[in-house]
C-alpha cells in the first residue's frame, strides 16, 4: 500500500471521511476520473428512457468509502455522476427527505 493510501485509510479509520475529500490528492483524483468519463453522467448514459447526456458533477464510489478504505482511490471503484444520479445512490432523493411538521397558518 503506498503512502497516500495509508494516508486516506487512517482518516477512514478515525471517522474523518470528510477530511479525504480536502485532500489535494483526492481532487487530483476526482478530476482525472471527470475527464475519464468526458464530465457525463454515467448513469444517465445508460439509462435507456433518458438518452441524453447530462453533465457530471459528482465522483462517486461505487463501493463506499467507509466500507471499503483501500479502494479509496481505485479508478475501477469511482464513477461520475449528476447531482441527482448520486442522490439516488445514497438514497436521499426528496420522497426519502423529512417533511416539515404541518405549521398552521392561522394566528391566534
Amino acid at each position: 500500500m503506498n503512502n497516500d493510501l495509508v494516508r486516506v485509510c487512517e482518516l477512514i479509520a478515525n471517522g474523518e471521511e470528510n477530511k479525504v475529500y480536502k485532500l489535494q490528492l483526492w481532487r487530483r483524483k476526482r478530476a482525472a476520473i471527470l475527464k475519464r468519463d468526458n464530465y457525463e453522467c454515467q448513469h444517465c448514459k445508460r439509462k435507456a428512457w433518458r438518452r441524453k447526456i447530462v453533465k457530471a458533477t459528482h465522483v462517486h464510489h461505487i463501493k463506499e468509502l467507509k466500507y471499503y478504505p483501500e479502494l479509496a482511490l481505485d479508478d475501477d471503484n469511482l464513477i461520475s455522476l449528476c447531482f441527482e444520479c448520486h442522490e439516488e445512490q445514497h438514497d436521499r432523493n426528496e420522497n426519502n427527505r423529512k417533511q416539515p411538521k404541518f405549521v398552521n397558518e392561522e394566528r391566534w
